[in-house]
């Protein structure tokens, strides 16, 4: 699983971001912010040895993929109960669950949803927002 991102010259720097993920930093050449983003979303994560790797693709089009999967969904996850202003609790309430323990063992990265309960878990996180998977445009990389 890959996420997408956008990179561009914003004055004398390259601007990045990963929407997604709420992650934006840059750098002084667009390979030196496309490291700067790696690096960015692995200290937020702060579980070695998490890895980000880059995938440019055309334009101002790129994706960020990781080493563990299960970590990177449950950085999004986290990220996105953050912005929303939601503790566990609330977030476990929504899901119609009395145990904190259910959602947060998504959040913690020791269980890795599938599709479905990935789509209910955001749905939870963000009412009145949509998720779009979508057909990688960076090409593919095992």
């Amino acid at each position: 699983m890959r996420f997408e991102g956008r990179v561009f010259k914003s004055g004398r720097y390259w601007a990045i971001e990963v929407p997604i993920l709420s992650v934006v930093t840059q750098g002084q050449t667009k390979n030196e912010a496309f490291e700067m983003i790696a690096d960015a979303i692995e200290v937020l994560v702060n579980k070695p040895p998490f890895e980000v790797g880059v995938f440019p693709g055309e334009g101002e089009y790129f994706e960020v993929g990781a080493s563990d999967e299960a970590t990177l969904t449950a950085f999004l996850l986290r990220r996105e109960r953050i912005k929303s202003g939601l503790t566990l609790a609330e977030v476990a309430r929504r899901l119609g669950s009395k145990s904190l323990n259910t959602y947060a063992r998504y959040e913690q990265g020791r269980s890795v949803p599938t599709v479905p309960k990935l789509s209910k878990l955001l749905s939870a996180l963000a009412s009145g927002k949509d998720f779009v998977l979508t057909e990688s445009r960076a090409g593919y990389s095992s």
